[in-house]
């Protein structure tokens, strides 16, 4: 390509959703380990609505956690935004993790995603999905219906690795007791996790974590968050419907979803130009989680865009006084 076919830098919405991201963060941070939940998750779902309207942008909530969990939510259709273009499928977890919130355990992140309007898959009534998410040098090597024990050979062999190096992140959940005797028996190691696989596709996908390999059956919405994050770090991912009963199988079937269908990235974010944040509450592999100090909020945050690959690691320290005089949030 000459420099006549090359493109002038665009905005990356990405850098002015990061401070969504750290305002859900900071308001959520305040209920760590003080076992409110709820409250947790409606003072990240206020400040980041407060944040997230004053960006120019026609936005339309198409991922929000909230019906699921119960919560004061930003919900699916909401409008967000000023209203000027660009149009945009917005995505949106203010804290993934509402039990580690509460319970004062790691690895919950306030994030959410964006993409050109209509580009994101809708999960319908389908909220979960099993999983597989691989960082680059093993996204064409992955195969979700192959057996266990063939990905982790694959995947070893693409990184170079032997599969008794490879560390698997699996949520700690009963429906994984076979997968997790399946991964032990090929001599790989296993990081459990109590809950947030948007975390656990990314650590995959990003030096430094630890992880080579999330596996298991997750929430669909999160699915389609990790999946803006992973276009950006050239990760890779399958995932396949996973109906929990029979209720969800005719559910899925009535509304067109066919469940033996192979879901890709391009299948669950159809453009190259999406845009993810996420911001630490608690500490994790991925990031480190809020702190204080010294009249000081200290925020740790990914920003990511996918149209560039480009993915930042902001550090910031936020002036507790001066926000607080300043916006009407609870920091």
């Amino acid at each position: 390509m000459d420099n006549s076919e090359k493109k002038k830098p665009t905005r990356n919405l990405a850098l002015e959703f990061v401070r969504v991201t750290e305002a859900g963060a900071m308001a959520a941070g305040r209920y760590f380990g003080r076992g409110d939940k709820i409250s947790a998750d409606g003072a990240a779902v206020d400040a980041m609505r407060l944040l997230m309207n004053e960006i120019d942008m026609r936005g339309k909530v198409v991922i929000g956690e909230g019906e699921k969990d119960e919560a004061p939510m930003l919900f699916n259709g909401e409008a967000v935004g000023t209203g000027e273009l660009p149009a945009l499928d917005i995505a949106v977890d203010p804290v993934e993790g509402t039990d580690l919130v509460a319970k004062g355990m790691p690895n919950a992140i306030a994030t959410m995603a964006a993409a050109p309007q209509g580009s994101m898959f809708d999960p319908g009534p389908m909220f979960y999905m099993s999983k597989l998410a691989v960082g680059p040098e093993a996204k064409d090597v992955i195969d979700i219906n192959a057996p266990t024990e063939d990905n982790l050979v694959k995947i070893a062999r693409a990184k170079g690795m032997d599969v008794a190096d490879l560390t698997v992140v699996i949520l700690d959940r009963p429906r994984h007791a076979d997968l997790i005797q399946e991964v032990r028996s090929c001599g790989a190691r296993i990081r459990l996790i109590p809950a947030g696989d948007v975390a656990g596709a990314l650590m995959a996908a990003w030096p430094g974590t630890g992880i080579d390999v999330l596996m298991g059956i997750g929430g669909t919405p999160e699915a389609v968050i990790a999946a803006c994050g992973l276009r950006a770090m050239r990760g890779g991912f399958q995932g396949k419907l996973w109906p929990r009963d029979q209720q969800d199988k005719t559910a899925g079937e009535k509304a067109g979803y066919d469940l033996q269908r192979i879901l890709e990235l391009d299948d669950l974010v159809a453009s190259t130009d999406t845009f993810f944040v996420a911001t630490g509450i608690s500490d994790g592999p991925l990031l480190d989680g809020v702190s204080y100090s010294g009249g000081f909020v200290h925020t740790h945050s990914l920003v990511a865009r996918g149209l560039t690959a480009t993915v930042r690691e902001i550090t910031a320290h936020h002036h507790l006084d001066t926000l607080t005089a300043l916006s009407p949030i609870a920091y």
